[in-house]
């Protein structure tokens, strides 16, 4: 895992967070504010770390899904009321208040995403 910034990646990143935050601001419920929003959550937590860190893609991809599933479980115990952040409007948009396991399955989905393009783009490479 070397350390190396990568502009494709940060192209990526600005592209999916502008696309978040429209989904934020203008979408209040339905499939994309709930579901969409969290399948392009983890793409774009995986590009930002590739934009610094060339890796394993599987290894940074498993590690991005894991850290997604971990935060989806502390909103299960609740760990905004345990930190007495519940009443902050920031961190609820960042790490959420609320689990649901459809948001692991678009975590999932995301991953799978991000997986087949690597292996796509790879191929092109070699071929």
């Amino acid at each position: 895992m070397n350390l190396k910034f990568n502009k494709t990646y940060l192209i990526i990143i600005i592209l999916l967070f502008i696309t978040e935050v429209l989904i934020a601001v203008y979408l209040k419920s339905g499939f994309i504010r709930h579901t969409f929003g969290d399948y392009l959550a983890v793409i774009l937590v995986y590009s930002f770390i590739k934009s610094f860190i060339k890796g394993n893609h599987f290894k940074i991809a498993i590690s991005v899904l894991v850290f997604a599933f971990f935060i989806e479980f502390l909103q299960l115990v609740n760990i905004l009321e345990i930190l007495h952040l519940q009443n902050n409007h920031l961190i609820k948009i960042i790490i959420g208040s609320t689990f649901h396991i459809s948001d692991l399955v678009a975590y999932t989905f995301g991953i799978i995403t991000v997986l087949i393009t690597e292996f796509k783009i790879y191929k092109l490479w070699i071929t």
